[in-house]
């Protein structure tokens, strides 16, 4: 039998990457690993999540919403969710209010990023 030791990373496509980027960054605290170079230019890189866990993102610039093999979402465990919403509000980002899931943790959604 297989035992996931933690999430190694999860895929998302962008239509602009250095908007992505700054978002991460700079609303989720999240700074770029390695960038994804072909001839010279970045068209993806590794976002660190702690530990060894990372967001991959890869330029795609007709990708929509719809199209298949999206992802839906993907959960971030904080330290401090009440200090992650003030900071995630005190960026412009809408943020819905903290409720208590049915798996006995606080949550909160982040309602519309650059990707999607």
């Amino acid at each position: 039998m297989i035992k996931v030791k933690q999430l190694a990373h999860v895929c998302i496509f962008a239509h602009d990457l250095e908007a992505t980027r700054g978002f991460y960054r700079d609303v989720l605290g999240m700074d770029t690993r390695f960038n994804f170079l072909r001839d010279g230019k970045v068209f993806g890189f590794y976002l660190d999540c702690g530990g060894r866990s990372h967001v991959e993102v890869f330029e795609k610039g007709e990708a929509r919403y719809g199209d298949l093999n999206q992802i839906n979402h993907f959960c971030l465990e904080v330290e401090d969710i009440d200090a992650a919403i003030a900071h995630i509000k005190a960026k412009g980002v809408e943020v819905t209010a903290k409720k208590h899931a049915c798996d006995d943790t606080f949550q909160a959604w982040i309602l519309a990023t650059p990707t999607g």
